[in-house]
């Protein structure tokens, strides 16, 4: 008897240890993700304070708690960012050449991916294979060919120059394709009986219900653009069609040399990233999840 009472003691407890120890699983692991979470936070963090800060409080804080304390607070860098150079044509030239490549994208890839998911063509696998491949072909090993190319064509310090070769995109149409090519067919079907074509069942049919694979490439686009340094460096000669990465560059490097006023031009360039993504993070989510591209 004694063992029997002994053995349903040690069985009731036994759920409670379990959820002790799930519960104790679950706090670490936000404690982790709160961390990791700071971690990444804290330069744009900085960053956002410093820009508000005097010159020579944002050298001789930085590393310290009151790095990050908007103590004293001023927007007089953000003026001497406008008086200094021409930061609206440079923020001008950003919008305008990403804006472009995202929606011509999203028009060209989209229309490839569908016709990789769900026409049938002679060459089609072949195709599908080489675009693949493209994909894991950095941007640098084609980036000299390609300079001597937009020189020939005489398209240097343009803005065609920095928009027309990355309208087309391989990881985009990736993208399209695995989305597209899991979505069920009858409304497909159902669009061609009633007597619609291709292209008007790809627009009023498919393209309303694909919004997630949108959103994801058009965020995805949209900060490798934004972020773009290499390329228009290499075909950008004046301020006319300098995109923001590039005058940055130059700016910081600007006498004399102001740490303030550098933040500032850094915060009013990552502002755009930030809200676009907050706009569309519900879509992202939905978009990386349905394309399979977690982890």
């Amino acid at each position: 008897m004694p063992d029997f009472h002994s053995q349903r003691l040690h069985q009731q407890n036994q759920p409670d240890r379990v959820a002790t120890r799930s519960s104790t699983g679950v706090i670490v692991s936000y404690l982790l993700l709160t961390a990791l979470a700071l971690l990444f936070i804290a330069p744009i963090a900085f960053m956002l304070v410093a820009s508000f800060k005097p010159d020579d409080l944002v050298l001789s804080q930085a590393g310290t708690i009151q790095g990050f304390i908007p103590v004293p607070a001023s927007t007089q860098n953000y003026q001497d960012v406008f008086d200094r150079v021409n930061f609206s044509q440079f923020f001008l030239n950003s919008i305008l050449i990403t804006s472009l490549v995202v929606l011509a994208g999203l028009l060209v890839n989209s229309l490839a991916g569908y016709a990789f998911a769900r026409l049938r063509w002679r060459g089609r696998s072949t195709l599908l294979l080489i675009v693949l491949a493209l994909m894991i072909i950095p941007f640098e090993a084609i980036a000299v060919p390609l300079f001597f190319q937009i020189t020939l064509l005489g398209w240097r310090n343009t803005y065609l120059a920095q928009i027309l070769p990355f309208i087309a995109n391989a990881f985009s149409i990736y993208l399209f394709y695995t989305f597209f090519v899991a979505l069920p067919k009858e409304l497909e079907e159902a669009a061609r009986i009633d007597g619609a074509s291709t292209i008007r069942t790809f627009f009023e049919i498919i393209v309303p219900i694909s919004k997630p694979v949108f959103a994801t490439v058009a965020i995805l686009t949209f900060l490798t653009q934004w972020g773009s340094f290499l390329w228009p460096s290499m075909v950008t000669i004046d301020e006319r069609v300098r995109p923001l990465p590039v005058a940055i560059a130059s700016f910081q490097t600007l006498p004399p040399i102001q740490w303030g006023d550098i933040m500032s031009f850094g915060v009013m360039m990552v502002a755009p990233i930030l809200i676009v993504f907050l706009a569309f993070q519900k879509w992202f989510v939905a978009g990386v999840a349905s394309t399979g591209t977690k982890g």
